[in-house]
């Protein structure tokens, strides 16, 4: 299937037709997730739609999810992936290969629904300012309430704490249809992430030194900075599980967490108050780390101060980028922003929902 369209360059403000093999390229990155696959995957066949194919993406699998993908599904294309470079470079090495208008990034232990993906690709082929967007993300496991990994879109504080419509973090609001819109976010979660093909190439696809975690946080801040817009679609849902290969008791996802927090404001944030504000989120991590030990979680307060080391090492290389990066800036994005802290809001103000936060976005 050949799908034609008119691409937009907002750099000349001129559209030129792009031809693509196929209109929409679901790609499903797997490492050792045979339960995962053989439990989603039929219903991601079933609801898929004819203008679209499903792709896995296979990390350097050890057990036996390829071989029963292709003994099970032997429809589906399998891309191999020479390493298991995490998250980042494995959906970078996958898409490299495919020729697509949308790139559909799939986790493994995501439900998908009837007619999930309709509504995002309408949306998007309706306006081409649109790089990326998610669906409404429920959990699987408790049905009603918002998934941590995105729920009803994401946003961020004037600090760099990240949070999620529906999701604050580790409270959880049931999903009454208040979250039935259609509106801008400053970033869409990478457990279901729609993202223009073309977008995707203009600013070079995932940041690999990410590894996994927030990568996708990245990726966004980075397309807003050139004047794309980043949406939420209420009117497609689907049910994710989540950490599925981190959990949130293993301190190598704390480590990932705060390191790639840091890289993610030196990167991307507007020069204004810039040191400032890196200075006192290593002042609010130490007392994070603080926390750690005094509540016995020794790991995840070593993990703490090893994200800061990795951080204080990959310094110079992360302004190098983000030197580069400013070249092709023209608007630092400022909307969807939560302009005072989360942190204050959450624990000192009781603002446990985003409807109390929305006023000030």
């Amino acid at each position: 299937m050949v799908s034609h369209r008119l691409a937009g360059d907002l750099t000349t403000g001129t559209k030129t037709r792009i031809d693509y093999m196929i209109k929409a390229a679901v790609v499903i990155l797997n490492w050792n997730g045979r339960k995962f696959l053989e439990q989603f995957i039929p219903k991601v066949v079933a609801y898929n739609p004819a203008y679209s194919e499903i792709i896995i993406a296979d990390n350097c699998s050890t057990d036996d999810s390829v071989e029963w993908m292709t003994n099970h599904f032997p429809q589906i294309k399998i891309i191999k992936n020479a390493s298991n470079g995490g998250f980042a470079k494995g959906y970078n090495e996958a898409l490299s290969q495919l020729d697509a208008e949308y790139f559909v990034l799939l986790n493994s232990d995501v439900e998908v629904t009837d007619n999930w993906m309709d509504p995002i690709i309408t949306l998007m082929d309706n306006d081409l300012t649109i790089a990326a967007c998610q669906p409404k993300i429920r959990s699987y496991n408790e049905r009603e309430k918002f998934e941590y990994a995105g729920a009803a879109g994401g946003f961020i504080d004037k600090w760099g704490f990240t949070f999620c419509r529906g999701r604050i973090f580790n409270t959880y609001e049931n999903d009454l249809g208040q979250y039935d819109d259609t509106r801008e976010v400053f970033w869409a979660t990478g457990a279901c992430l729609f993202v223009r093909a073309s977008a995707w190439k203009e600013i070079g696809g995932f940041d690999e030194d990410f590894f996994a975690h927030m990568e996708e946080i990245d990726l966004c801040w980075r397309l807003r900075n050139r004047e794309w817009k980043v949406m939420y679609c209420g009117s497609s849902t689907i049910y994710h599980i989540g950490g599925g290969t981190l959990t949130t008791k293993n301190p190598q996802k704390t480590f990932l967490n705060f390191r790639n927090n840091l890289i993610l404001l030196c990167k991307n944030h507007a020069p204004g108050y810039f040191w400032l504000k890196i200075g006192l989120r290593m002042v609010l991590d130490s007392i994070a780390s603080i926390r750690f030990l005094l509540t016995g979680e020794f790991t995840h307060s070593w993990a703490v101060f090893r994200a800061h080391m990795s951080f204080y090492k990959q310094l110079t290389k992360t302004l190098r980028k983000r030197r580069e990066m400013k070249k092709e800036i023209k608007k630092y994005a400022t909307s969807c922003i939560y302009k005072k802290s989360l942190i204050i809001a959450y624990y000192f103000n009781n603002k446990k929902k985003f409807s109390q936060l929305d006023q000030e976005i």
